[in-house]
């Protein structure tokens, strides 16, 4: 009899362990339930912000919040999914795909954007789209015919302003569809299209062949006569192996003592050489083959020698008559003379002109500084000559570029051009290195 009672009380004992337990569980599922309920609460709280201020925030504020809310949406709909708790939490989160507020282009935010920022001074349109009302209506009204025709279905200034934000902002399709009431598969077709028209109709600001003497008068203001431009690579790193490990696409640029780009020759994979690339140019082929180019009148210097046209190069090109590179050490054995340091110094000042035109590229249009995925790789050259383009078309129409300068993500260094060199060429850059040491002198 003994022996069953205490049979008896362990089994109610364990039963009050086990009754412990339960409770605790309980006790622990409504701590999670409530915690929940709290970070739902303050997700659905910022969305609401987020719709109602969407006006006044810029981009830099709305597309990290409208990323975290998306992400956080949907981790916390897994976990009530999970614990199976309180399915009325879920209700009040909203969901990721809504995350930015509209689907038509009539009640869309760009719909109400410009409704808001009439004033042709109005600061946001720089924020946001880069350039001032005034500057947008007339690249507008310069490709509309264009993107009429290839987009019948969306409204000229929703397709050019779609494909800006996206140019600038590094937005994806989905937040450029929510934003202008598009779907994500028209918010695409609208960039390439305004790439493509953009390429087509505003080459001519690349404007070498027409504006050579504006330029050599903007190179004379800084002491290098006939100077027609310099001559520089820039690197776009892409992701994957189909260009090798850290592989690239180059971009080869002349531009002029304003930053401006003269020309332009993308889509150089890392795998050629520059030198061999330059060859393939029809910056090459206009000078050195059919003789179009740099045949103007040679300047008289002041010690009797003519210096003809020409453009400086980096130390990746060869030294031709017309390109002019710096001086460099062969086998590291020989120095360089005070008057070769001299012509050095000016050329790689005169040469950081491409990297500040580069730079505001970057910093204006942030889709370009990113790394690229390999299968994209056939549609970036016609962004960057299209960044490109749209730079020199707020130069010429007054707008005011980044103060912010962004310099290349990865840059990989880039071999001097050990092949053999022009003997003319040799005699042409000492000319100028003689006349630049002179002017340098005290």
């Amino acid at each position: 009899m003994a022996a069953a009672t205490a049979s008896g009380g362990a089994k109610q004992s364990n039963k009050r362990k086990f009754k412990r337990n339960d409770d605790d569980d309980d006790d622990e599922l409504q701590s999670v339930s409530d915690l929940v309920t709290s970070v739902s609460s303050c997700i659905s709280s910022v969305y609401s912000f987020l719709r109602n201020h969407d006006l006044l925030l810029l981009p830099s504020h709305t597309l990290p919040l409208e990323s975290s809310l998306s992400s956080s949406a949907i981790s916390l709909s897994k976990l009530l999914s999970l614990l199976q708790i309180n399915s009325h939490i879920s209700s009040s989160i909203p969901p990721p795909q809504q995350v930015s507020i509209f689907t038509t282009t009539a009640n869309s935010w760009f719909h109400r954007f410009l409704l808001s920022a009439y004033d042709d001074y109005d600061s946001r349109w720089l924020h946001i789209f880069r350039m001032s009302k005034p500057t947008f209506s007339l690249l507008l009204s310069t490709i509309s015919p264009a993107l009429q025709s290839s987009l019948p279905s969306i409204p000229p200034n929703y397709t050019l302003a779609a494909a800006l934000y996206r140019l600038a902002h590094c937005a994806s399709y989905a937040s450029i569809a929510r934003r202008f009431g598009l779907s994500s598969a028209d918010a695409c077709r609208a960039f390439y299209t305004v790439c493509k028209v953009i390429c087509d109709q505003l080459g001519n600001l690349f404007e070498f062949r027409s504006d050579v003497e504006k330029t050599v008068v903007g190179f004379g203001w800084i002491s290098l006569p006939n100077c027609c431009g310099v001559l520089g690579v820039e690197q776009f790193p892409v992701e994957g192996q189909l260009l090798g490990q850290n592989g690239y696409l180059s971009v080869q640029a002349l531009v002029d003592s304003q930053g401006r780009f003269l020309d332009v020759s993308a889509g150089w994979p890392s795998t050629m050489k520059p030198d061999m690339a330059l060859r393939q140019t029809k910056l090459f082929v206009c000078v050195e083959e059919l003789k179009e180019l740099l045949n103007g009148p040679p300047f008289a210097l002041t010690d009797g020698n003519a210096l003809p046209q020409y453009i400086f190069g980096a130390s990746c090109f060869p030294l031709l008559p017309w390109l002019l590179t710096p001086y460099v050490r062969r086998n590291g054995k020989d120095d360089l003379s005070p008057v070769e340091m001299v012509f050095n110094d000016v050329h790689r000042q005169a040469m950081g002109f491409v990297g500040m035109a580069f730079g505001r590229v970057r910093a204006c249009w942030g889709l370009l500084n990113r790394r690229w995925k390999e299968d994209c790789v056939e549609f970036l050259p016609f962004i960057i000559i299209t960044g490109c383009l749209l730079h020199n078309f707020l130069i010429k129409h007054g707008e005011a570029l980044p103060d912010q300068i962004v310099a290349s993500m990865e840059e990989q260094g880039i071999l001097v051009f050990d092949g053999e060199e022009s003997e003319s060429a040799r005699r042409i850059r000492d000319v100028l290195a003689l006349h630049l040491n002179r002017n340098n002198s005290p």
